[in-house]
């Protein structure tokens, strides 16, 4: 039986949903499912097809989530921070049976092209639809794909992970027997539900009997309000979402009834763990993949190992393979819920998934504790505010310009933002451009947050024999030239 509705058969009366002012118990979410999975049958959707969304965290979002999984199709969803340009070849690839669309979204939707993929918007549209009619409820089958979610939107061809509901579950089960699960335990949802982060929370409730108190979106003082409005006992966010929180909370005290503060989505700097620690904050440094759904380890709050992301969750099996003479290799996992693989890739799939093993791509270490610590999150990818930024993509932007004859991309350290984005450029012979203009260029053709904060303008790049471009000592003349 689909998750929602076995919880709305055991606790029907119990608190599953606040969001915007609105209150659902399981029994009342189950409905409005139920709703939405007959309208989506009336729209032509059937077991194995797939529903994009494009949509902001809603009552709406969370029906349609659950109402995917009650008809058995695969839920695709889509970073609305994208630009319509990097939305389409997600779509291409994804081939869904339609797209749901909030009505912020309609002139990105349109951008898509006719006959593309079926659009519905998500609000007048679809309310005014009658209903079709829902197959009988049946056991949920466990290899079946639940969500396809994109690790990127790069100039190749994009990356969607197939997560399956056995992957989805085995992650909630890793989760329960790592964090506990109380009948009191309210989650707080800041993070987006196109992330693995906060989708994994709307089906983790659900398997576990937890509230969920839903954001729209992420503000740092309303945040902080709900806590102690709701007596949230956990949440998740990344370590810009934690600094702006810490920022604004001041030196009160938390509730004591807050247990938990996943931190993840990029490196999180020790100092600011720290500092969470010292005001009493339970924050608990984690390690997760979209291609694992979601956490792969998790410190406890307060182990003293502020660099640490703890170790892995119970049945997650982490290795470290060809480790360098200090210990630190590339990270590899084996557990229930790693992905079934890539959609329609079967190359990147063979790639990443050798023997059971997924290799990360990241590289990390373990201490004599079997404490994990991860030292670089792949070699080229920038982790910015917990969204992942390719060099090639935005080089590839850069490049486009007329003015432009080479671009080199790199991530640096940054307090707030984990990492930021910066670019070193090399103009053609004679041309004149402002590096004001070239960010400019970049923001008509990227999401804000690959637009890169600084550019340099620089007389060549570094690049090795073979003409590969040398990133790391980008990073390096950056840091001198700001001294």
């Amino acid at each position: 039986m689909p998750w929602l509705w076995e919880r709305a058969r055991r606790q029907p009366d119990k608190l599953a949903l606040v969001c915007e002012g609105e209150t659902l118990t399981f029994a009342e979410l189950a409905r409005r499912a139920e709703l939405a999975g007959a309208r989506l049958a009336a729209l032509g959707v059937r077991a194995g097809d797939r529903v994009a969304l494009l949509m902001d965290s809603s009552t709406r979002t969370v029906e349609l989530i659950h109402a995917a999984q009650r008809i058995g199709a695969a839920l695709v969803p889509i970073n609305t921070r994208l630009a319509p340009a990097e939305i389409a070849p997600l779509v291409r690839v994804a081939r869904p049976r339609l797209l749901l669309y909030g009505p912020g979204y309609r002139d990105a939707v349109k951008e898509l092209g006719a006959g593309v993929v079926r659009l519905v918007e998500s609000e007048a549209e679809f309310d005014a639809m009658a209903p079709g009619t829902l197959p009988q409820i049946a056991p949920i089958q466990a290899g079946a794909v639940h969500t396809v979610v994109f690790t990127s939107g790069t100039t190749g061809r994009p990356k969607g992970a197939m997560l399956t509901n056995g992957n989805h579950f085995a992650s909630a089960s890793a989760s329960r027997a790592n964090l506990g699960a109380a009948p009191s335990d309210v989650w707080l949802v800041v993070l987006p539900l196109y992330h693995v982060g906060g989708l994994s929370v709307i089906l983790r409730s659900v398997i576990d009997g937890a509230a969920v108190v839903l954001e729209r979106g992420f503000d740092a003082h309303r945040a902080n309000q709900a806590i102690g409005a709701h007596r949230v006992t956990l949440l998740s966010v990344v370590t810009t979402m934690l600094a702006r929180m810490l920022d604004d909370h001041g030196q009160r005290a938390y509730p004591a009834s807050l247990r938990c503060v996943l931190v993840g989505g990029g490196p999180v700097a020790p100092a600011l763990v720290e500092r969470a620690w010292r005001l009493g904050l339970p924050v608990a440094p984690t390690y997760g993949l979209t291609e694992a759904a979601s956490q792969v380890a998790t410190a406890r709050p307060g182990n003293g190992r502020a660099a640490s992301c703890g170790r892995p969750l119970p049945g997650v099996s982490v290795e470290i393979v060809n480790p360098d003479p200090a210990g630190r290799g590339e990270v590899v996992v084996r557990a229930p819920a790693v992905m079934a693989g890539y959609l329609d890739d079967e190359d990147s799939t063979r790639a990443a998934i050798r023997d059971g093993w997924l290799y990360t791509g990241d590289i990390g270490h373990f201490d004599e504790d079997g404490y994990l610590y991860i030292d670089d999150r792949r070699s080229d990818l920038i982790l910015t505010g917990g969204e992942n930024v390719y060099p090639a993509e935005v080089e590839a932007a850069l490049l486009a310009h007329p003015m432009v004859a080479e671009a080199g991309v790199y991530g640096r350290a940054d307090p707030l933002w984990g990492h930021r984005v910066e670019a070193a450029v090399v103009l053609r012979d004679g041309a004149r451009v402002a590096a004001t203009e070239l960010r400019q260029w970049c923001s008509a053709r990227l999401a804000r947050f690959k637009v890169p904060k600084t550019i340099r303008l620089v007389n060549t790049l570094p690049r090795t024999a073979s003409g590969k471009l040398r990133r790391a000592i980008l990073r390096q003349e950056a840091e001198a030239h700001d001294g």
